[in-house]
């Protein structure tokens, strides 16, 4: 292979934040005790005017009761859990579209990007300088050209392919980039931790319109998921090398959300915070905040965890959600490398009756987590849990809905990094509304996965099995 300038430096970059991530991987997640559980306190909630009174909370808590057609006690239930856990305002009047693979996804980001009148902020973890990439480029130094300011947040670890000059066009004409704790030292800030990586995925549009969930800005989800599958009822779980080959190839699955209401404004403020923390040059005076208004019936929460925080925010929540679940846990991640009090939750949350399903990939892009993952495979099957595994589409979505009230979609995965090392982004919507169509996504998702039986699982080959016990041995620095 030959070396040039860029792949040595690249090379030398990795070498660094390898480093780095072996030295700082020593921190441990929360031990969840009763006084973060449900507390029996009202409610607060915020709408387009900012907080409500107690009494105004109380109505809006009413009405959303009769709008969920469901069991009200378990929304009551879920709800409750919200406002105790997490220290962000649970925000009403929001309209939520979901947005199901990179292609719609795509389309409404452009839409919205070509109508913004006064800025647009974008956050990422990757930014590849492929044809989206480019076409992203293009439409944003357009916007900029036009007045609307443009402001860019990268990691400096996701963009590792991506050569600083793809970048410079963009600056060139007024857009204002950072790059999140830069690998480069020579760029190095005070406080700076490599190991802490920038893994959110946000675009505001004029303070008015945020995209939230796990889309990067790169080409390979520039294919819809919805297509045929070819399942084989036989199979048990084994991997050859066909399927790696096939796995750069298929489409990407993933999911993302387009909201508007007041709760845009707690995502932008999260933008913001991103920004000063990591020091960028002061933004160009523009309406970040705007006058918010109610746009639709949704309940809506911003949850942005980062690990400069005594705990995951996400990490807190979800745990709290499985634990009081009651009817069903229906989970899709790409990333799947329980901690044990994780682990422990969906094992006893089947335990008690409750359907749990996950849905998990079947193809990969990281050998050492997809062995990982399978590590956990004897222990969740044996205690009831039913695995599912994707095979007609590289699974990358990060989403959840509980008892088809509560449900989360974002950048999170359900391994340690996400939970200790990561700036991560998610929303959770409460309502049956959503969660019907969370559920129906979930149900589509089915179509395509095949399940992962106890007794086919058995027969893996010896080489599979020896392949996840080395590969958990990594699980806290993957």
């Amino acid at each position: 292979m030959t070396i040039n300038k860029n792949t040595g430096f690249n090379l030398l970059k990795f070498a660094v934040a390898f480093y780095l991530a072996f030295m700082t991987g020593c921190s441990s997640l929360p031990k969840m005790v009763p006084d973060m559980e449900v507390q029996a306190r009202p409610v607060q909630v915020e709408g387009p005017r900012g907080p409500l009174s107690v009494k105004q909370s109380q109505a809006i808590i009413k009405d959303l009761q009769k709008r969920n057609k469901g069991d009200t006690n378990i929304f009551d239930r879920h709800l409750a859990l919200e406002e105790a856990i997490v220290g962000s305002p649970l925000i009403v009047g929001n309209k939520v579209t979901l947005l199901i693979d990179g292609p719609t996804t795509y389309k409404a980001m452009f839409n919205a990007i070509e109508k913004a009148k006064d800025h647009i902020n974008l956050e990422t973890y990757i930014f590849d300088p492929d044809e989206i990439g480019q076409k992203f480029a293009d439409a944003l130094i357009s916007k900029q050209r036009s007045g609307v300011q443009v402001n860019i947040i990268f990691d400096s670890v996701g963009t590792l392919n991506t050569p600083a000059e793809f970048f410079q066009p963009m600056r060139d004409a007024g857009i204002k980039i950072l790059e999140y704790n830069p690998v480069n030292p020579l760029k190095l800030r005070k406080g700076w931790d490599v190991n802490q990586r920038d893994h959110r995925k946000l675009l505001v549009i004029d303070g008015e319109i945020a995209f939230v969930g796990g889309i990067n800005i790169s080409g390979v989800y520039s294919s819809s998921s919805k297509r045929g599958s070819s399942l084989s009822s036989g199979s048990s779980g084994g991997k050859d090398d066909k399927d790696k080959k096939d796995a750069k190839d298929i489409p990407w699955r993933d999911t993302h959300i387009r909201m508007e209401g007041p709760v845009v404004s707690e995502f932008q403020k999260l933008f913001i915070t991103t920004w000063q923390a990591q020091k960028g040059e002061p933004l160009a005076l523009r309406n970040y905040l705007p006058k918010q208004t109610t746009k639709g019936e949704q309940a809506v929460r911003a949850i942005g965890s980062s690990p400069v925080e005594p705990y995951s925010q996400m990490y807190v929540t979800l745990i709290s959600a499985i634990n009081s679940a009651e009817t069903s846990i229906y989970i899709t991640n790409a990333y799947f490398v329980p901690d044990p009090q994780l682990k422990e939750a969906l094992k006893s949350a089947a335990a008690r009756g409750v359907d749990v399903k996950l849905i998990l990939p079947g193809k990969t892009d990281s050998d050492l987590v997809w062995y990982a993952s399978r590590s956990h495979y004897t222990d969740l099957l044996e205690d009831g849990i039913h695995i599912y595994e994707r095979q007609d589409a590289m699974l990358h979505a990060k989403t959840a809905v509980i008892d088809g009230v509560w449900s989360t979609i974002g950048s999170t995965n359900l391994d340690w990094r996400s939970f200790l090392h990561n700036q991560e982004l998610d929303a959770v919507v409460l309502g049956y509304d959503f969660g019907g169509q969370m559920m129906n996504m979930f149900a589509m998702d089915l179509e395509g996965s095949l399940e992962i039986t106890l007794e086919q699982w058995k027969k893996r080959s010896l080489l599979d099995r020896m392949k996840e016990m080395g590969a958990r041995l990594w699980a806290r620095w993957l």
